[in-house]
C-alpha cells in the first residue's frame, strides 16, 4: 500500500485539486444555495406523480399521468435496481452537491484519458482543465441538461478504455470500457452517446489502417474482440434502458409519423426543419479561438460603457438614462440562431496548440482527430450547409432521431486538446530535433498570433456583424423614430458595439496565446523545468477558460433553497382543484403562456400538456391537429378535462378554475361503434363528435370488436375505485357485452387489461384512447402496466452487471500481483 501511494501520490494530488477546483467554482453551494437550471424545475415537475409513488410504495411507477394525458415513465425516471451503474451513478449524486459531480467528473475522466496517451501528470492536468472548461460543458449545466452533461463527462474515460485496450492492455482497458460505457449509456442520453460512437468507429477505422499497414492485424483483431466483449456487457448491462428507449422510440415523435403532413409522405423521424433548428452558423467557429466574436448569447448585452449607439442617442437629444436602458434592449449576440446560450469556446490556448499539432503530429491520432472532428463541425452547420447534413439525416441510421445538431461539436471539443498536448508531449520529450519544434512553434505564433492580430486591425475583414434579421431591425426603429437617417445611425453604432466586443475578446485570446508560447519557448530552451512550467501554462489555462465560464455559469446563477422550493408551492387554484378527491382527472392550465408546452401544471396536476423531447407521436399529432387554433371541447371531454385553468383579472385574482361538467369521466360505455379506414380518418372524426355517444375505431381492430358482437345497456355502469398509475381497478355492470371507453392514453407495449384476473384484449379508440369489449355482468376490470422489455431487460441486466463486476475484480487482482521476473 505505500509503495502504491509513492507511486501515486502526484495523481492523487492532482484529483484532489480537481474536486477542490471544482467546490470553489461553485462555491455558493456551500452556502446551502442551488443552481437554478430551468430543465431540471422542469423535469423535477414532470417526474412529481413517479416521486410521490415512490416515496408512498417504495418503488417508483413504469407510466405517468401527470403529463401528456399519460405516458411512460422510461425517459423520465425509472428505478433499474439490477443496473450495477445505477449505484456508480447514485453514489456520485449523494457524495456530491449538484453540479460539484458534474464537473469533477468532467475533469477525473478527462485526465484519465490524457494519462493514458502518455501525458506527464500537470501536462495531463492542464489538458483535462481545457477540455472540462470548455464553455459549452458549462453553459449545458448552466441550462439545466443534466443527463447530457453527465453523459458527456465519460467521454474521455471510454476513450481511455479503448486507447488501453488498443495498447495490449486487454482486460484492464475492456473492464474499464465496459465500467464507463455502461455509465455512459445509464445516463440516457442517447444522442450524446450515438456521436461518441461515430468518433469511436472513426478511430477504429485507422487503428484497422494502421495494423493492416504494419502487419498486426491479429493483435488488432484479438484488442477488437475484447473491445466487442465489453460493449455487449455495457448493453447488457443496461438492457432493460435500451429495450424500453427503443420500444419506446418507435411509439414517440422520434419515431414513424402516423399521419403526413401537407404534400409531404409520412415521416420516420424528426422533422428536419425541427431537428436543424439549432444549427451551428458556418461563421460561428470563429467562437472556438473568440469567444464573444458573435456577441455572446442571445441574453447578452451590448455593454453601455463606451457604448457608440449611447453616444448616437445622446446626440440626437436623448437623456443619458434613456439611452442607456435603450442600449440594453438590442442583440448583441449576431449569429442565425433564435435563442443561444453561449459561444463553443475551447480556449484560445487550445487552438494554438491545435495548430501546433498539425506541424509537429504525423500520426494515426492526428489524423482521426481532424477527420473526425472536421466530419463533426461540418454536421453542426446544419442548415447553413445541408451537403454532409442531408447525407447523414436520410441515410445514416438513427441519425434523424436527434435534434439541435449543434450538439455535434462536443466532439471536436474533446478531440482538438488531443490533438494540441499531444503536440506538446513530443515537443518536450525530446522526440524532434529541438530546431524543428522551435520552428513550428513560430509558424503556429505567427497564424494564430497573425490572425488576431488581422482580426483586431479590420474584422470587417471577416465578418458584417449583422446578421438576416438586421434589416427588419433598421425598419422597426424607422417606425418608432420616424426616421430612416436616424435608424440607420443606429444600426451602424450597433456594429460598431458589437465590433468593440468582439475586439476586446479578440486582444484577450491573443494574450493567452502569446503568454502560453512565451511559457512553451521557455520550457523548449530549459529556461524553466518542465514540471514548473506545466504547472504554470495549466494555470494559464484555468484562468482563460474560467472567466469565459463565469459569463454564463456564476454566482448569480444561484439562488437559496428555500426560494426553489416555493416554486413547488400550490397557487390558490390548485388548493381548491386538489380539494377534488375524485380519482384520475386532468387540468388545462390555460393561465400558462405555453399552454401545451410547460411541465409545471403537472407538479399539482394531471395535466394534458407537458414537455417532453421524446413525447408519444400519436398524442402530438393529435394536439397539432385538435388543438392548432381553438380548444376541441369534446377531446377535452374524452380525456376527462374536468377543470380548466384561466386567467382571472376581472376579479383581481391571477387566476380562477372553471369546472367543466361535460367531462366523459374515467370510462364509460357507448352505444355506437364508427369503423375508419386509416389515421386520417380517425383524426377528422374527433374534431366533432359526442364522445358518450360515439366511439371511433380504426378498421385493424374491426374483427376483434365484431367477434365480441357489443351491444348497449343504458343502465350499464362503470367506476374507477383504485388508482395507481401502473395499475388501474375499475367496476362496472352491464347487462350486455358492450364497448368501454376508458380516459387513458393507447401505448400497447406494456399495458394488460383483466376481467376477474382473465386477461381479456383490449383496442385503439378515438386515435390516442384505450377502449375494451367487456363481457356482461358485474365484474371488476384491472389493468396493468407490465412491459416485457422492463422485466427481462432487468434480468439480462442482472446477469451482465456479475459479469462487469467479475471482470473488474480480475483486472484489479491482476494489475496489483505482477509476475515475478524468473531469477
Amino acid at each position: 500500500m505505500k509503495n502504491w501511494l509513492q507511486r501515486n501520490h502526484l495523481h492523487l494530488l492532482i484529483l484532489v485539486l480537481f474536486l477542490a477546483i471544482s467546490f470553489i467554482y461553485l462555491s455558493p453551494v456551500l452556502q446551502d444555495k442551488v443552481l437554478y437550471q430551468g430543465d431540471v424545475v422542469e423535469a423535477q415537475a414532470m417526474s412529481k406523480e413517479i416521486m410521490k409513488v415512490k416515496a408512498e410504495t417504495g418503488k417508483g411507477p413504469l407510466w405517468t399521468n401527470s403529463m401528456f394525458g399519460g405516458m411512460p415513465a422510461f425517459q423520465i425516471w425509472v428505478q433499474y435496481p439490477s443496473n450495477v451503474s445505477s449505484y456508480v451513478v447514485n453514489f456520485f449524486k449523494a457524495v456530491f452537491p449538484n453540479p460539484v459531480d458534474t464537473i469533477f467528473l468532467y475533469l477525473a475522466g478527462a485526465y484519465l484519458l490524457f494519462c493514458v496517451l502518455g501525458l506527464r501528470p500537470w501536462l495531463a492536468a492542464g489538458a483535462a482543465i481545457a477540455f472540462a472548461f470548455s464553455s459549452f460543458n458549462f453553459i449545458l449545466i448552466e441550462a439545466g441538461h443534466a443527463n447530457q452533461a453527465f453523459a458527456i463527462a465519460f467521454f474521455a474515460p471510454i476513450l481511455a478504455g479503448i486507447i488501453l485496450t488498443l495498447q495490449g492492455k486487454h482486460l484492464l482497458g475492456a473492464s474499464l470500457t465496459a465500467l464507463f460505457l455502461a455509465i455512459e449509456i445509464r445516463a440516457n442520453h442517447i444522442q450524446m452517446t450515438y456521436y461518441l460512437l461515430i468518433a469511436i468507429l472513426i478511430l477504429i477505422g485507422f487503428e484497422l489502417y494502421h495494423a493492416i499497414q504494419s502487419k498486426t492485424t491479429q493483435s488488432f483483431f484479438k484488442s477488437i474482440s475484447y473491445l466487442a466483449a465489453a460493449a455487449v456487457i455495457a448493453i447488457g448491462v443496461n438492457a432493460g434502458t435500451l429495450w424500453t428507449t427503443y420500444e419506446y422510440g418507435k411509439e414517440s415523435i422520434r419515431g414513424k409519423a402516423n399521419l403526413s403532413k401537407a404534400n409531404q409522405p409520412i415521416q420516420d423521424g424528426l422533422d428536419k426543419e425541427y431537428a436543424y433548428y439549432w444549427s451551428q452558423g458556418v461563421g460561428e467557429m470563429i467562437t472556438f479561438l473568440i469567444p464573444d466574436a458573435y456577441g455572446g448569447s442571445t441574453a447578452t448585452q451590448i455593454p453601455v460603457k463606451g457604448s457608440e449607439v449611447v453616444k448616437t442617442l445622446i446626440k440626437n437629444g436623448q437623456p443619458q438614462d434613456q439611452a442607456e436602458d435603450f442600449v440594453k434592449q438590442l442583440p448583441s449576440y449576431w449569429g442565425e440562431k433564435s435563442t443561444t446560450s453561449g459561444p463553443w469556446y475551447i480556449g484560445a490556448i487550445v487552438c494554438f496548440l491545435g495548430v501546433f499539432g498539425l506541424f509537429m503530429l504525423n500520426d494515426k491520432m492526428k489524423w482521426w482527430v481532424l477527420s473526425a472532428s472536421f466530419l463533426f463541425m461540418f454536421l453542426s452547420f446544419g442548415k447553413h450547409f445541408p451537403l454532409i447534413s442531408d447525407l447523414f439525416f436520410d441515410y445514416v441510421p438513427l441519425y434523424n432521431k436527434f435534434r439541435s445538431v449543434e450538439f455535434t461539436l462536443i466532439i471536436p471539443c474533446l478531440l482538438l486538446p488531443i490533438l494540441g498536448f499531444l503536440a506538446l508531449k513530443k515537443a518536450t520529450d525530446g522526440e524532434e530535433d529541438p530546431r524543428i519544434t522551435q520552428k513550428n512553434l513560430l509558424k503556429s505564433i505567427y497564424i494564430v498570433a497573425g490572425f488576431l492580430v488581422l482580426f483586431l486591425l479590420i474584422p470587417t475583414l471577416f465578418f458584417s456583424f449583422t446578421s438576416s434579421a438586421h434589416p427588419q431591425l433598421i425598419q422597426k426603429l424607422n417606425e418608432v423614430s420616424g426616421s430612416p437617417v436616424f435608424a440607420n445611425e443606429i444600426g451602424n453604432a450597433l456594429i460598431k458595439d458589437r465590433i468593440s466586443v468582439a475586439r476586446a475578446d479578440a486582444f484577450r485570446s491573443l494574450a493567452f496565446v502569446l503568454i502560453a508560447a512565451g511559457l512553451i519557448w521557455l520550457i523548449l530552451k530549459k529556461k524553466i523545468g518542465q514540471q514548473t512550467g506545466f504547472m504554470v501554462l495549466t494555470l494559464v489555462i484555468l484562468t482563460d477558460v474560467w472567466g469565459i465560464d463565469k459569463r454564463y455559469l456564476n454566482d448569480r446563477s444561484f439562488v437559496d433553497a428555500d426560494m426553489m422550493a416555493s416554486q413547488f408551492e400550490p397557487r390558490s387554484v390548485d388548493k381548491l382543484i386538489q380539494t377534488d378527491k375524485s380519482l384520475d382527472y386532468r387540468v388545462f392550465d390555460l393561465s400558462r403562456s405555453n399552454p401545451l408546452g410547460d411541465a409545471t401544471p403537472s407538479i399539482f396536476h394531471k395535466s394534458i400538456g407537458g414537455r417532453h423531447s421524446a413525447r408519444l407521436q400519436r398524442y402530438q399529432e393529435m394536439l397539432d391537429r385538435q388543438f392548432n387554433k381553438t380548444i376541441n371541447e369534446p377531446v377535452l371531454d374524452m380525456l376527462n378535462t374536468k377543470y380548466l385553468i384561466v386567467p382571472d383579472t376581472a376579479r383581481g385574482l391571477s387566476e380562477k378554475a372553471i369546472q367543466r361538467p361535460t367531462a366523459s369521466g374515467n370510462a364509460w360505455f357507448v352505444p355506437q361503434v364508427h369503423f375508419v379506414k386509416n389515421a386520417e380518418e380517425e383524426m377528422n372524426a374527433i374534431t366533432s363528435f359526442d364522445p358518450k355517444k360515439d366511439v371511433f375505431v380504426h378498421q385493424d381492430f374491426q374483427s376483434q370488436v365484431d367477434q365480441q358482437k357489443p351491444g348497449f345497456d343504458p343502465q350499464s355502469e362503470i367506476k374507477l375505485i383504485s388508482y395507481h398509475p401502473d395499475n388501474l381497478v375499475y367496476r362496472y355492470q352491464s347487462n350486455k357485452a358492450a364497448i368501454a371507453v376508458f380516459a387513458e392514453i393507447w401505448y400497447s407495449k406494456g399495458w394488460k387489461a383483466y376481467v376477474d384476473q382473465q386477461e381479456i384484449p383490449y383496442f385503439r379508440a378515438n386515435y390516442i384512447l384505450r377502449a375494451a369489449v367487456l363481457p356482461a355482468g358485474k365484474h371488476e376490470l384491472i389493468f396493468k402496466f407490465e412491459p416485457k422489455s422492463y422485466y427481462w431487460g432487468e434480468r439480462i441486466s442482472l446477469l451482465a452487471s456479475i459479469l462487469l463486476v467479475g471482470s473488474l475484480i480480475a483486472a484489479l487482482v491482476l494489475s496489483i500481483i505482477k509476475p515475478k521476473p524468473i531469477a
